[in-house]
């Protein structure tokens, strides 16, 4: 993309042109030479430490303005941190395991690991030439054995301390790719992949029980109170604490071979009296008694497995069932029975696989009684509603009021009916209160090779075994064939064959990896002691923890963040750390964002393949480059792949400089909301770039020595400390604020007021120095040029110096302006000095020239004077 607005300037003085291109690896060498940014494994006492972090990336091969804003964010942070007397480790590792680079392997003939590894080495180069300062002496990628051999030690601590659990769940299996898929995984039914119809199907599974620390979880959420509101709101939401009752339905017809009972949870007791049906999911065992005895039954059952399982799925999907023709009794009306259905929308690993309908006062269950012409009965009556006249019409009644048609429940309020219900059921035997949790435990297991190898043995005689500590890692063979569907691991000729560690037997390695989030929940914990012998050294870990400032994208809120904070309790309870929460800060940034185009026969067209011009009304007309072809401007949405709205960060930084993105994607908007990527954008980033350089470098030849003191500054010059002081305070309040952009705002505004100051002395280079400082996180090889030029000879970087205070004195305002009334009608303004007395300040205001205008021949019968805000003259 071209445009005559947005091409970077040629500077007509060569001479003091910023060369960005040999300045941004001199520096980057510089700071890698003298460790500038390495920590030891445990902090040294007498400073504070802090420790941030952004969600490392996955080693796809590129990184993408995701990444850049993403990193530039974090290394703003730990360079501000730094300057300000901080310890900080900031370091940089890789989620490298995953079924891209397996894919990656079938597609393309190639091994998962050189894939990963190449992909790794060109991400790396790229990120080096963001000027990122990190410690990169801390890397891994969660695929070294090094790794990963210590991921196995911990589920063995785990497996002992009983967080672990090896039991029978119903997955969606993919026949094709031969894996268990994610809920997420399953589009229409089919696998995302490989488009084959999704089979649900009971595998034995590994299990993290998650589900033990749900009350704490949950609790905890309280505590983090540098956490998004939203976040914890979406964590509280997925562990899903909820008050009900277990309530027992006995079976009124049923054939004998099928379960004489059916439990369901409920969180509302009192609605009891409105129920018209009870719903079961496919795989329970009701609906296993009805395909049994009947086709159509079965039929239906196999088509509720196809169906996707996200909760999004389900939510869109119709919602269908079928009448099992069984009937339950009612716990609390004699003689009533009601039928059982099995519906599509309902889930066996939520509750107990069944529900209760009661369509009056459930938005889902009305739309199934509608459908299917069962019966709708109001049980909730509204404030101030008439019970012999209320009717539901077209929708169900979900708000608060009291129990009617209810029974012994009647007249009672919601919270007193549930009460009443709840002890009703307990007395009969028919159920019992419960406190449920919507959070299920954590299903590990992945039919994959690229992945952690679960460090198990099976042995016919001793059952599951654990691979003895001295046999670990468990290194995936490199000799593996992809040419087959399904697990290499179970195709694979020896490597699941081993002798039991416990009788001696031939037994079965657990051909089983990890799911990926596992290699992701505690990698925050060895980068404090990456290479330490076992899984964390405990002074590293209790030195550094928890993660000051933790940076990503709000896609992670639940999975990611609630599978750490569980990682990090599980690593306390087996003595790893002692710590409880992984991240004390949590900071969401937006996505970046583009315009997308589309050329006239609807290819999606990449922003470097459309050229502007501007039509006769100064509008944009957009033709694919090199030719005349019309191209349709579309909506500015997310950077991706799919709509080729992307923009590739090492042809930006090729073009204007690593500085030069860093300081456009810190300027548009505040960092946690989307931001618009616009080549005016950066090459008005670039231009300013250039104009701080020649600011300092012109100022030069007319500059006192440095170290020349200003605190004698008076006039101009006192202005201008003034404004240098106001804003070394303005911008150090951003940046503790994440207010990034309000900082770049500040310097700007900084900078012009430099540029406008005359011959002011040792207060210009005060200001020169002190814009270089504060432009330094965010333009740090900028800030090394002109340190460098301020300050020749001396060979100290301003990554290593220290924050400038600013100078309270100088805060402070020396004058203030005043409104001038006449009978409380403006007049106009003077400026007098904030310690003026009222009789200076009178006379300035009688002498102000339209205001002695209106006092012309008039005589002042009073004059008030309210301090700092007005003068008003009655006549």
């Amino acid at each position: 993309m071209t445009d005559a607005s947005t091409t970077p300037r040629t500077d007509p003085r060569p001479e003091i042109r910023h060369d960005f291109k040999s300045a941004e690896p001199r520096w980057q060498a510089e700071w890698e030479k003298r460790a500038c940014f390495a920590v030891p494994d445990v902090p040294e006492s007498g400073r504070p430490k802090y420790y941030v972090l952004e969600m490392f990336p996955y080693p796809s091969g590129k990184i993408h303005m995701g990444h850049v804003r993403n990193y530039t964010l974090g290394d703003v942070v730990s360079r501000y941190k730094r300057a300000r007397g901080h310890q900080v480790m900031h370091p940089m590792g890789w989620d490298a395991f995953g079924l891209p680079a397996e894919n990656a392997a079938r597609e393309r003939g190639i091994h998962p690991g050189k894939w990963t590894y190449d992909n790794i080495a060109n991400m790396r180069a790229e990120l080096k030439r963001m000027g990122l300062g990190l410690d990169w002496s801390r890397e891994f990628a969660t695929c070294d054995v090094e790794y990963y051999g210590q991921q196995q030690k911990l589920f063995l601590d785990f497996f002992k301390a009983g967080l672990v659990e090896r039991k029978e769940s119903w997955v969606n299996w993919d026949p094709v790719d031969g894996t268990v898929l994610a809920n997420e995984q399953v589009i229409d039914g089919r696998g995302w992949r490989s488009g084959a119809l999704v089979e649900k199907k009971q595998l034995s599974q590994w299990f993290f029980s998650i589900t033990r620390y749900a009350p704490e979880l949950l609790e905890a959420l309280g505590t983090l109170d540098r956490w998004p509101d939203r976040v914890k709101t979406m964590q509280a939401n997925w562990i899903g604490r909820s008050e009900g009752a277990r309530v027992r339905f006995r079976m009124a017809e049923a054939p004998p071979a099928a379960p004489q009972e059916v439990e369901v949870f409920t969180t509302r007791p009192d609605t009891l009296f409105g129920m018209s049906f009870l719903a079961v999911a496919a795989e329970h065992p009701l609906a296993a008694a009805a395909a049994a005895r009947d086709p159509k039954a079965a039929e239906f059952v196999a088509e509720c497995r196809r169906m996707g399982t996200s909760e999004a799925a389900i939510e869109q999907a119709e919602k269908r069932g079928y009448d099992t023709g069984f009937r339950v009794a009612h716990p609390f009306i004699e003689g009533a029975s009601y039928p059982v259905w099995i519906a599509n929308f309902v889930l066996m690993e939520y509750g107990t696989g069944a529900i209760f309908g009661c369509p009056g006062h459930d938005e889902r269950d009305f739309e199934f009684a509608s459908k299917y012409g069962l019966e709708i009965i109001p049980v909730v009556l509204p404030p101030g509603a008439d019970p012999a006249s209320f009717t539901l019409g077209d929708a169900p009644y979900t708000d608060d009021g009291t129990a009617f048609n209810s029974g012994f429940l009647d007249g009672l309020n919601v919270a007193a009916a549930k009460r009443a219900a709840i002890e009703k059921l307990e007395a009969t035997g028919q159920g019992t209160g419960v406190v449920n949790w919507r959070l299920r435990d954590w299903g590990v297991s992945r039919q994959r090779y690229w992945g952690c190898p679960i460090p198990i043995i099976h042995c016919e005689a001793c059952g599951v075994v654990p691979v003895p500590a001295a046999q670990l890692p468990v290194e995936l063979p490199q000799d593996v064939d992809f040419s087959r569907p399904g697990n290499p691991l179970d195709h694979h000729p020896s490597w699941k064959h081993v002798d039991c560690p416990s009788c001696g037997k031939p037994a079965r390695r657990e051909t089983d990896t990890f799911d990926t989030f596992v290699d992701s929940s505690w990698y925050f914990a060895r980068f404090c002691s990456p290479r330490a012998a076992e899984p964390v050294t405990r002074a590293a870990v209790d030195g550094w923890l928890p993660v000051d400032q933790y940076i990503g994208g709000i896609e992670h809120a639940i999975l990611h963040l609630l599978y750490s904070r569980f990682f990090t309790r599980g690593m306390r309870e087996t003595g790893h750390l002692s710590v409880s929460e992984p991240f004390a800060g949590l900071f969401t940034q937006g996505m970046v964002t583009h315009e997308s185009y589309k050329s006239a026969d609807g290819r999606w067209l990449y922003p470097e393949e459309v050229e502007f011009s501007a039509d006769a009304n100064g509008g944009r007309i957009a033709t694919l480059k090199g030719g005349n072809e019309p191209v349709v401007i579309g909506r500015v949405e997310a950077m991706s792949k799919s709509k080729r709205n992307t923009v590739d960060p090492g042809a930006i930084i090729e073009r204007y400089g690593a500085d030069t993105a860093r300081w456009f994607i810190l300027s548009d908007n505040p960092p946690e909301r989307d931001m618009e990527w616009t080549e005016a954008g950066v090459a008005g980033a670039y231009r300013f770039s250039q104009r701080l350089y020649r600011l300092v470098a012109t100022a030069l030849p007319g500059l006192p020595p440095a170290g020349t003191s200003a605190e004698s500054a008076m006039g101009e010059a006192r202005k201008l400390r003034q404004a240098t002081h106001r804003t070394i305070a303005a911008v150090t309040e951003a940046l503790e604020t994440f207010a990034f952009n309000v900082a770049v705002a500040r310097i700007h505004e900084f900078a012009n007021t430099i540029a406008e100051a005359g011959d002011t002395g040792a207060a210009k280079r005060e200001a020169l120095e002190a814009i270089t400082r504060l432009a330094s996180p965010m333009m740090p090889h900028l800030a090394e040029e002109l340190w460098s030029l301020l300050r020749p000879g001396e060979g100290a970087l301003v990554a290593e110096l220290p924050w400038l205070d600013a100078d309270p004195a100088l805060l402070k305002a020396e004058t203030v302006t005043l409104a001038v009334q006449v009978l409380g009608k403006l007049r106009g303004t003077i400026e007098v000095a904030v310690d003026a007395d009222e009789a200076t300040i009178f006379a300035l205001a009688e002498a102000e020239e339209n205001v002695a205008r209106s006092l012309a021949g008039r005589s002042i019968r009073k004059r008030i004077h309210v301090p700092g805000r007005v003068v008003n003259f009655v006549v």
